[in-house]
């Protein structure tokens, strides 16, 4: 197994302990240098905030703790493709890679429409573009939605 697999599964991982926690089956973790610097899970429902998603409480957080606007030597795993609010904040914090699990197409497949423009198509449009890797152990992560409910 290499890193990039190692990595998914502990993003994996936090998706279904998100779930176990009656949040949303979504988890991220930050890694640089092969270390892992922080993890985040979906917390829309224990923080009553909408925009709680897995990979932009983890942005927020490792940047505002660790005073750094520029991430461009961190990569982003991910359990699902981020979605445009996610990928915005990829953005403006300068990701150098991010690589995910269950693509966009998958997750409307299982959850229904909602705004659903690729990461890649922020990226295209944007000042920065991290390198990009998707749909790594895709099996695994469409896992983690086996019998959930999503709220509309």
């Amino acid at each position: 197994m290499n890193k990039d697999e190692q990595f998914m599964h502990k993003a994996i991982e936090i998706a279904l302990q998100a779930r176990k926690e009656g949040n949303e089956p979504f988890g991220a973790i930050l890694v640089k240098n092969g270390e892992v610097v922080m993890i985040g899970e979906n917390k829309i429902n224990t923080f009553c905030d909408p925009t709680h998603h897995a990979e932009i409480g983890l942005i927020r957080k490792y940047c505002s703790e660790h005073h750094v606007f520029d991430l461009s030597e961190y990569t982003l795993y991910t359990s699902c493709e981020p979605c445009v609010m996610c990928s915005g904040a990829m953005v403006w914090s300068n990701l150098g890679r991010l690589v995910y699990s269950v693509s966009h197409d998958q997750l409307a497949e299982i959850a229904g429409g909602n705004i659903m423009i690729a990461c890649e198509e922020v990226f295209d449009k944007s000042p920065q573009k991290p390198e990009v890797v998707g749909k790594l152990l895709g099996a695994e992560g469409l896992k983690v939605f086996e019998g959930y409910q999503f709220h509309s």
